[in-house]
């Protein structure tokens, strides 16, 4: 199985890759992380996006706040498909990040999730992963049935939680 390379430009951005982390962990995809930033270390971060593919890895996710450039330079220094995660900064709630993350030139494309997304980056990765990939499509396929099936049970006691007014 390919592995996921996840780059965030600070430690800080670790509570968001958590999510990332936990999730390919429980679908069973390796993964390898760094914190490489795209403005004080831009050969590190270069070097793992350029070599990425011969060492293994199917896509790439990078967390950023702020500037949030991390994204665009790893998906510039690479074919394969890149996840930025936008993350949130102490001014404008990750509307900056999210909008340096989603506004990529023509012909380097950065998939976008939402400022924090660090889940839904991972299952998209396995998504990508699962293109080539039955036993990952499977277990993708069975999340989302086990998913479905919280809400409805969910949705089954509803109506006793907001007692008998509601249904008048």
């Amino acid at each position: 199985m390919k592995k996921v390379g996840i780059v965030m430009g600070s430690d800080s951005d670790l509570p968001v890759i958590r999510k990332a982390t936990d999730m390919l962990t429980a679908l069973g995809i390796p993964y390898e992380a760094h914190v490489f930033s795209a403005h004080r270390t831009p050969e590190q971060a270069r070097d793992f996006a350029v070599n990425a593919r011969k060492k293994g890895f199917g896509v790439m996710i990078a967390a950023a706040g702020m500037a949030a450039h991390l994204a665009g330079a790893v998906a510039a220094n690479t074919t394969l498909p890149v996840i930025g995660i936008p993350c949130q900064g102490p001014l404008l709630d990750g509307l900056d990040a999210l909008l340096s993350t989603v506004q990529m030139p023509s012909g380097i494309p950065v998939a976008t999730v939402a400022v924090g997304g660090g889940a839904n980056a991972a299952l998209l990765a396995a998504q990508i992963l699962a293109v080539e990939d039955e036993a990952l499509a499977q277990k993708l396929a069975d999340k989302r049935r086990k998913d479905a099936e919280a809400v409805l049970a969910k949705d089954a006691g509803i109506m006793d939680r907001l007692g008998e007014t509601a249904s008048k």
